[in-house]
């Protein structure tokens, strides 16, 4: 017999169906449905049914055609990466002109930082978030040790007030002085889930005399972007988080129209030269004044399928309207973990105001189970599927285009059942 709870979940997702149907959803190890509860989508998003048949299309065309298929395969892979520039710019809310889609992120991030981080000796620091990826950390560092500069020095990681998870935009702005040359933040952040103030502190970095770049790796995808508006210098993302498009998919890249066909410093290869004289084999390159002059290489064409495939559904279904249900989703799930949050040791260190999120809560544990333990016991015992980040917190992310408020009940009741309830004091 269903509970009340679980007949509430399940009319809910009646009323308010997301696009489940549309992707291949792992069967569950423990509990009693069959399918997994997943919430992993931060880490690494479902597959889309869409993108085996549309892979082996492509990968069919090599084999018919061989060479050929540069010009005359169903999608001709010479040009194939501008299939997927028009999507991944509506996406972020840039130009076609400003949008690129190559390599992965930290190659992205170090390659717009050739171009976009010129320190001197008075101006050289870089902002970041103390809790940024360990990825942008090691990134920031190299580039700052490359230029000459202690690391130590150079670097300046923000920290949140003290009892403070999250970091408030006011002191974001007071620390970027005079002496930052770059600013690169993350625009989500992975470890708590919250969104950023991006256009705020686009603004105060620009009056500062900084550059200001974004890591997007949990943005895109998840909640509305303005990146041209907001006159964000560069920016960068993956896609195998909310995006979909498989383990270590190609990243997007994103270059304001501003430095378009300008003489900033920047790396160049075979794809970084206009398309008609790709083939008139000079020794010198003659960029356009596009984000396309960032490229360095062929385009990698069987790892740009499933890109193609997951913006393609962006596009179909609306980043707007999935941000709406996302909302939703994840407001329901908050509202069930306040339920047992009282008498068990868990804290939410995401922000609670819908506007200062996206579709993640980061739950902060303690006891006698570390968090990795409990998301194997989540998993085995109870077929819900969170990340965990060592040594205590929990994500869960409800992901609007396949999670349902069904499987935001059965990760609750899940929660509860592996944490005992104690006295809190």
């Amino acid at each position: 017999m269903i509970d009340a709870g679980e007949q509430e979940a399940r009319d809910l997702d009646k009323a308010d169906p997301g696009h489940r149907d549309l992707f291949d959803v792992p069967t569950a190890d423990g509990g009693g449905y069959r399918e997994v509860a997943y919430f992993a989508g931060n880490s690494l998003g479902l597959r889309p049914k869409a993108t085996r048949i549309e892979l082996l299309e492509d990968l069919d065309s090599w084999a018919a055609l061989g060479v050929e298929g540069h010009l005359d395969a169903a999608r001709p892979w010479l040009p194939y990466h501008e299939l997927l520039t028009e999507p991944a710019s509506r996406l972020v809310g840039a130009l076609p002109s400003e949008t690129v889609v190559m390599n992965s992120l930290t190659v992205n991030l170090h390659l717009l930082m050739v171009s976009f981080y010129r320190p001197s000796p008075d101006r050289f620091r870089i902002v970041i978030e103390d809790s940024a990826f360990p990825s942008d950390s090691y990134a920031v560092r190299s580039q700052a040790r490359f230029h000459g500069f202690d690391p130590d020095d150079a670097i300046v990681r923000l920290t949140p007030r003290p009892g403070e998870d999250c970091l408030r935009t006011a002191d974001v702005v007071e620390r970027i002085g005079d002496d930052v040359a770059l600013v690169l933040l993350g625009g989500v952040n992975y470890l708590t889930g919250e969104l950023m103030d991006l256009p705020a502190i686009t603004a105060a970095g620009h009056a500062a005399g900084a550059v200001v770049g974004w890591d997007l790796a949990h943005a895109a995808g998840n909640v509305p972007l303005s990146l041209h508006d907001w006159d964000v210098d560069f920016a960068a993302w993956c896609s195998y988080k909310y995006l979909n498009s498989g383990p270590g998919a190609l990243a997007g890249a994103f270059v304001h129209e501003r430095h378009l066909g300008s003489d900033v410093p920047r790396f160049e290869g075979w794809w970084s030269t206009e398309a008609s004289t790709r083939f008139e084999m000079t020794p010198a390159s003659r960029p356009p004044a596009t984000a396309d002059a960032w490229q360095v290489s062929n385009p990698p064409i069987f790892s740009m399928s499933p890109v193609r495939t997951s913006l393609e559904l962006f596009d179909k279904v609306g980043i707007g309207v999935l941000r709406e249900r996302s909302v939703r989703l994840t407001a329901y799930l908050e509202r069930l973990l306040a339920e047992i949050s009282p008498t068990r040791p868990l804290q939410q260190i995401t922000p609670a105001d819908p506007n200062r999120r996206g579709a993640q809560l980061s739950l902060r544990v303690s006891g006698n189970s570390s968090a990795g333990e409990l998301s194997k016991t989540l998993r085995f015992k109870s077929g819900v599927i969170a990340d965990a980040r060592e040594p205590d917190v929990l994500r869960f992310a409800p992901v609007p285009l396949y999670s349902t408020y069904h499987d935001c009940w059965r990760a609750v009741q899940a929660l509860a059942q592996a944490i005992p309830e104690v006295s809190i004091p």
